[in-house]
């Protein structure tokens, strides 16, 4: 899918998450809910690190070109090192590694690591990546018609206020993990749940690109026969091309619908 649709569904994720916390006795907390929402949906961008032409490609200028150069290399190599007898030959490493539960579970431990040890600076810089990705992503016709100065304004904005709703009493400590029997770090214990939506985010974009026409690996590195990078998805006759009108006019209305009416439920409006 395309990088819009990505986002999008990011958001209605972490939505639906609220809403099943809801149905089930345990409401996410509203800055939770929000937060949350806003970093799935920036993290549904991030596993195109390895596409240099990606939107997260050109969302923080040369920092971001370079990081996909070198993403795109790593994951090449990897895919080279670890391909089984029946994975075909390939030059690029779009939709390997980054596009793995292996990779989704790193990126959310990484998440949480930062948050929880890296301090006020930490929480910031992890507010600020995912909320300018979610603007370039929910936003992009304004995105790209504004400058890159404006929507890192913007993100630096959104990530100081949220920043403040996500260590206030709002949002009621750790939410969830304090309850779950789940040993907490040392250092910010509280943040330590902002490691889920990343991985949220990163699955749903997986599942997203399963439904296109390549397929994604996601469960690499099982064997599937002789291929260790199996392309997981529908039978064909169910999948569709990036971009194309199933997913301009089917997903992203239903994204929207979903989500709003997930977020509504979360919230205990309906």
């Amino acid at each position: 899918m395309m990088g819009p649709a990505h986002s999008l569904s990011g958001a209605a994720a972490w939505l639906g998450v609220g809403a099943l916390g809801a149905a089930g006795g345990a409401p996410m907390p509203w800055p939770v809910l929000l937060i949350g929402t806003i970093v799935c949906a920036g993290a549904a961008l991030a596993p195109d690190l390895d596409h240099r032409a990606a939107t997260i490609s050109r969302a923080f200028g040369p920092l971001s070109k370079g990081l996909c150069v070198v993403i795109e290399r790593l994951a090449a190599a990897v895919y080279r090192a670890t391909r089984g007898p029946g994975d075909p030959r390939r030059s690029g490493g779009h939709r390997t590694l980054t596009h793995t539960l292996v990779w989704a579970v790193l990126a959310g431990l990484v998440t949480t690591a930062v948050v929880v040890f890296g301090g006020r600076w930490g929480l910031l810089a992890v507010l600020f990546t995912h909320t300018v990705l979610a603007i370039e992503g929910l936003l992009w016709r304004a995105a790209r018609a504004s400058s890159d100065v404006l929507v890192w304004l913007l993100g630096a904005t959104g990530a100081w206020l949220l920043s403040d709703l996500a260590t206030g009493p709002a949002a009621e400590a750790a939410w969830l993990l304090d309850a779950s029997g789940v040993p907490l770090p040392a250092g910010e214990p509280e943040l330590a749940w902002l490691g889920l939506p990343v991985v949220l985010g990163a699955l749903v974009h997986c599942l997203g690109d399963a439904i296109t026409v390549s397929g994604c690996p996601v469960l690499w590195p099982l064997p599937f026969g002789r291929k260790r990078w199996y392309p997981l998805g529908p039978p064909r006759a169910l999948r569709f091309k990036a971009g194309s009108a199933v997913e301009n006019t089917l997903l992203i209305p239903l994204f929207l619908v979903t989500g709003g009416g997930c977020g509504l439920f979360a919230l205990g409006l309906v």
